[in-house]
């Protein structure tokens, strides 16, 4: 255990030991218990909003309730499939009306670590914040759900008679609302927790990994390659927040993926920060997002725009991206405002063949055919 633990917060960031987890007690229901692997922190909870059975499972049938969004049909899982680790394998997400969203649809492993949610916004560091921009965004349109329909919407749930009691249980004493669905779904969303990878169960001495996994393994925690420096983490990103924590840092990073003018610009509206606060040096920048079950996710980067791993590791490589023709052309790896830690990267074919090897080591077989996690309709 101790070579273990002395690996993990080598290589991870940290050693949590395993078991039931004690760390805020005041925020966890009697009824929930974090069940965690030893490199795994407690997971940091709102205290207006503690875990509970109920409410995880309350949460599970609204995250695939068509009747949540404005013309009853879309819910949070069209956009986010279990077998595709919680994504939609679109290059872009399409709303409940039909609009394309300007990006990718992240996936849902682990969220509740996240210290940030969506690909570029500082100020949504609750999945609950978070929950609103899908709900109740109009440009574009996701859930559609609004001011002409929110009555209409929650009167579905006030008019179906297991909804009631089940909201009575986790709720009781209050009104079916916005503020409980919310709180539901974010629950859900916390339980989601993705642990037993292939990775994972080498950590924990309970696999092997095989040669070409083990070098891509070490040239991803290498100087070589320096995928850890934005991926270092137990959960292989770099915002991570939990119940220890203290004030979490924010990173994001402008990675030489467009360089529209030759003065470092993205294309609209898929700027990044910049979009929120117009500030040059925040062209580009976006959250490096977990690669837990990367394999799984397919096409990548904010915009969907690199459709493979293989592409993906040969953009990092490169130091950027030079695209030559069309309405995008320009040469990223001179973006003005690219993160110092995107260099060209001396690799060989067989040195990208052995990472590709080893991010597929972290795909979650058990978590994308876990039953708890999927629609409870289907999984009766």
């Amino acid at each position: 255990m101790i070579l273990r633990c002395l690996l993990a917060a080598l290589v991870l960031g940290g050693c949590v030991q395993s078991g039931t987890s004690t760390d805020d007690p005041a925020r966890q229901s009697a009824s929930w218990s974090w069940a965690l692997p030893f490199y795994f922190p407690t997971p940091k909870v709102p205290s207006d909003n503690p875990m509970s059975e109920a409410k995880f499972q309350l949460g599970r049938a609204l995250f695939y309730e068509v009747r949540l969004s404005g013309n009853g049909q879309q819910s949070c899982a069209s956009c986010h499939e279990q077998g595709k680790a919680f994504t939609d394998g679109r290059a872009v997400a399409t709303g409940s009306t039909g609009e394309h969203t300007p990006r990718n649809a992240q996936n849902l492993a682990n969220v509740a670590w996240h210290s940030t949610y969506t690909w570029a916004n500082p100020a949504l560091v609750t999945l609950e914040r978070q929950m609103e921009v899908p709900l109740f965004a109009e440009h574009p349109v996701e859930m559609g759900v609004n001011d002409q329909n929110k009555a209409t919407v929650l009167a579905r749930f006030q008019a179906d008679r297991d909804y009631v009691q089940r909201f009575a249980e986790v709720f009781p004493g209050e009104p079916i609302g916005f503020s409980q669905i919310i709180k539901a779904i974010a629950t859900f969303q916390r339980g989601l927790i993705s642990a037993a990878s292939k990775y994972d169960q080498y950590l924990q001495g309970k696999a092997a990994l095989s040669a070409a996994e083990l070098r891509g393994k070490d040239l991803f925690f290498g100087e070589q390659a320096e995928c850890f420096h934005c991926h270092g983490s137990f959960n292989f990103n770099d915002q991570v927040v939990h119940a220890g924590s203290g004030l979490a840092e924010a990173l994001f990073h402008n990675t030489g993926l467009y360089n529209i003018d030759g003065k470092g610009g993205f294309p609209e509206p898929n700027r990044g920060l910049f979009e929120l606060s117009g500030v040059p040096r925040d062209m580009g920048m976006f959250r490096a997002p977990s690669l837990r079950n990367v394999a799984l996710t397919a096409p990548y980067m904010h915009d969907g725009s690199i459709a493979t791993l293989e592409e993906a590791l040969d953009f990092y490589a490169a130091g950027g991206r030079e695209i030559k023709t069309g309405p995008h052309r320009g040469d990223g790896r001179l973006n003005p405002f690219k993160s110092d830690l995107i260099v060209r990267i001396q690799l060989n074919e067989q040195d990208k063949a052995n990472i590709v090897a080893f991010l597929k080591t972290l795909t979650d077989e058990k978590f994308i055919n876990d039953q708890r996690f999927a629609d409870p309709r289907r999984s009766k």
